[in-house]
Parts: structure tokens; sequence; C-alpha cells
């Protein structure tokens, strides 16, 4: 099909109208002989019939346009099912293809939305976890803007809860659900169950602040742990067992060994080794006797018994028990610890970075070292050591208790260190040196 340009359409429509309005006046001035009269009155009959033609030329265009603007406008109302037909080849075709191709561009792009749309909402409504937007409304009262199908069980019954005023919620939820939920940040908190006896619900709540539409919005998820909680315990029970069997295994196996020597060495009158028997069997006794501390100190661990402590001092004192290299830090820093527990938990840290460094003797300080440093509203203490340091595995499970890489480890060093720090509101981390090596970082509130 030969393609025209619009300019030739429109000539091709208004080419009998400008070849009449040419020979009009000259058979009219043929006739009359006279040519005012004869252009007055080809103009008179010209005229009306240039304009019927031109209007007649137009008239599709017109139309066209008017489609345009129709679909535009159903374009803006997000309705894409509107198509235009345009006879002939011509730039008005052309741009009735772009515009079509415009729509099932805009179509596609809306029904992939839609799709992502519907694929979000499955997932949010049907994932285990609470979730619930919360933004002030107009009357000044937090509402609730979205929530899915758990958050509706579990705050309202099932029931929809979009609209409602979150404090009204908050009012008829458990207590210690309404007092997390009231207190700010992120928290975990248990809630008891009327219907059972001593059976609890642990829950974890995460909050996330954002703005959305010139607007402050809440987001709150809380997600039940019971179960989880449940399984990691039943996890750590069989693992306490299985590091308790070993141990006395290790120890009761020589023990029992050793007390049938002794009473063969008896029986046969050979009395000259039994000093050594029973030494050994001390010896043991012991070792199982430290093992079962260990362990009892870490269940039993008391609350802090908080003093004010100068660092010059304290550190000065601790490296007579122990040696390290102390790097230059402002002195006249203070904190308020418990000076025995804080004393116990850098122990643990500096014994763990002299047999990391391959250290056999404790009083020289070697390649292990202690930095001082104060943060906003933070002392940091960074006890650092020239060894292996730590991949990635041991970094993630260094902190768990009962998981030791050494092979007499009962692994609650760390776990009571970081129990410790814990304990005075402070973090304890782990990270490998640039040079080689592991630094810890006790993080402990600036009270001074």
């Amino acid at each position: 099909m030969i393609r025209r340009s619009l300019a030739g359409r429109l000539l091709l429509w208004l080419l009998p109208s400008l070849a009449a309005a040419i020979a009009l006046p000259l058979l009219l001035l043929h006739w009359l002989q006279d040519d005012r009269l004869a252009f007055l009155l080809s103009a008179l009959v010209a005229l009306p019939l240039l304009m019927l033609a031109i209007r007649r030329a137009l008239k599709p265009m017109n139309s066209l346009f008017r489609a345009l603007s129709g679909s535009v406008n159903s374009y803006r109302d997000g309705e894409y099912n509107f198509g235009i037909h345009w006879r002939g080849n011509d730039d008005l075709a052309e741009l009735v293809r772009a515009h079509s191709e415009l729509g099932d561009v805009l179509r596609e792009q809306r029904q992939n939305l839609v799709q992502r749309e519907l694929l979000l909402d499955t997932m949010v409504q049907n994932t285990p976890v609470a979730m619930l937007l919360v933004a002030p409304g107009g009357d000044g009262l937090r509402r609730v803007v979205f929530a899915n199908l758990a958050a509706r069980k579990l705050l309202h019954g099932g029931w929809r809860l979009e609209g409602q005023d979150f404090e009204s919620l908050l009012s008829k939820a458990p207590v210690e659900m309404r007092e997390a939920l009231q207190r700010g940040g992120d928290s975990l908190f248990a809630v008891g169950q009327e219907d059972s006896e001593g059976d609890e619900q642990v829950y974890h709540l995460a909050r996330r602040h954002f703005r959305l539409n010139g607007r402050r919005h809440e987001l709150l998820l809380l997600r039940l742990l019971t179960s989880e909680l449940r399984r990691q315990e039943v996890m750590t029970w069989k693992k306490v067992i299985r590091v308790i069997s070993h141990e006395l295994n290790n120890s009761l196996a020589p023990i029992a060994s050793l007390a049938h020597s002794g009473s063969e060495l008896v029986r046969r009158g050979r009395h000259e080794r039994l000093e050594e028997v029973f030494s050994t069997i001390e010896e043991r006794a012991r070792h199982l006797e430290g093992f079962i501390r260990g362990y009892a100190r870490f269940a039993k661990l008391p609350q802090p018994q908080l003093q004010t402590v100068h660092w010059d001092t304290y550190l000065a004192g601790l490296q007579r028990q122990i040696a390290f290299t102390l790097e230059p830090f402002e002195h006249g820093l203070s904190s308020r610890i418990d000076p025995a527990q804080v004393e116990q938990a850098l122990l643990n840290l500096l014994k763990n970075a002299h047999e990391a460094s391959g250290d056999t003797d404790m009083q020289q300080p070697h390649q292990v070292s202690v930095r001082l440093s104060r943060l906003p509203d933070w002392l940091r203490i960074e006890v650092m050591d020239r060894g292996t340091g730590m991949n990635d595995a041991v970094l993630q499970n260094a902190l768990v208790p009962f998981y030791s890489t050494k092979r007499n480890g009962t692994g609650l060093g760390l776990a009571l260190t970081r129990e410790i720090i814990e304990a005075h509101g402070g973090r304890l981390s782990l990270h490998n040196r640039e040079d080689g090596g592991l630094c810890v970082a006790i993080q402990l509130p600036d009270d001074g």
C-alpha cells in the first residue's frame, strides 16, 4: 500500500474545490464581460463550496482527535482497552499505530503491576508475622492503615482493623503486649495463656518508621517465637547433655579404672604406687569439680553490684594478674560496673587472646593488647591478639553457649562474658583484624 502524507490527503480532498474556484471566475468573466461582477459572483459561490470541502476533509480528522482525547482520558483513569481505527496509510495512521502501541505497553505494565500487587498481597496476608501499619488520622488519633490476617486474628478476633483507633485496640490487648507496644523500640516479651497452666507465648516485636505521602507511618511486626524457642531449647538441652556426658565420661572412666587398679595394688600388697593412683584420681575429680562449677556459675550469674571504677587503676591491677600491652588512652575515665564480674569477663578474653597467640607464659605481653576509647555515650574496650583469627562459621557461633573449637573447651567462656556485659547494659562483638588476629570489643554505657 502506498503511504500518503497528511498534506497530500488534504490536497486530494480540496483539489476539486480549488479547481472550481479557479475555473468559475473565468467562465463568469467570459459570459458577463464584467470583471468585478464576475469575481463577486465567483466568490459568493466558490467560498461556501471551499469551506464545505474543507469541513468535509477535516471531519474524519476531528473525529480521530476526539477519539484520541477520549483514549487519553481512559488511560488517565486506568482503562487501557480503548481501541482506535483509521483508514488509509498516512501520517495520521502512523499516529494511530503509535497510540495503539502505547496502549499495549501501558496495558501490559498494568497487568504486570496487578500481578505483582496480587503476589505481594498474598505473601503479606499469608505470612505468620502479624503486620500492622499505623499513622495519625485527621482527628489526631493514631489509626490503623493496614493489617494482615495474622494481625487481625491476634488483635481483633479476625475482623478488619483498617480505620480502628490504635489506642483502643491496645486497651483490649494483653498487658504484656500492651506494655511492649507502648514502650517503643524492638523487644521480646511473653504473654501468659489464661487457659493453660504455666504456659506462655513468646513474641518478638520490631518497629520501623517512615514517611509516606507526607505523613509519618509506623510499621509494627509481631512474630510468634514460642515453637522456635522451644525447638532451640530442646536442641540446647541435648547439647548440654552431650557435653556433660562427654566430660563426665572423660573423668569417671579413668577414676573407675584407677580405683580398680588401686584395689588390685592393695590386694597384692604393692602400696608404693597408691600415691600416684590417688593423685591422678584427685586431679580428675578436681577437673570435674571445676567443670561443674563453671556451668553453675553460668546458670546462676547474679545481678551486677555497680560501683564507680577508675580505669587507670583498674587496668593496672588487671595487668598484675595477666600480661597485656595497654595502649595510651584518656586518663580519668571511669564507669559504674561490678568490678568482680567485669574482671572475670576481661580475664576470659585475655586468656583466649594469649592462647590464640600461642603464648604459653601469660606473664609476658607478647602480642596481646588492650585499647580503651570513649565513644558518644559509650566506653569501648578492645582486647586484641595476633593469632589466626576466626573463620565465618566460628564467628557466627562463637558466642553460642557450649560451642567450642578447643579439644577440652566447655564453650562457656565467651558466652559468660557476653552475659556479664549485657547485664551491664553493654554489647560484645568480635571481628577479625586486617593484619591478622582477632579483636573482641566491649561497649559499656559511659556513666563517667
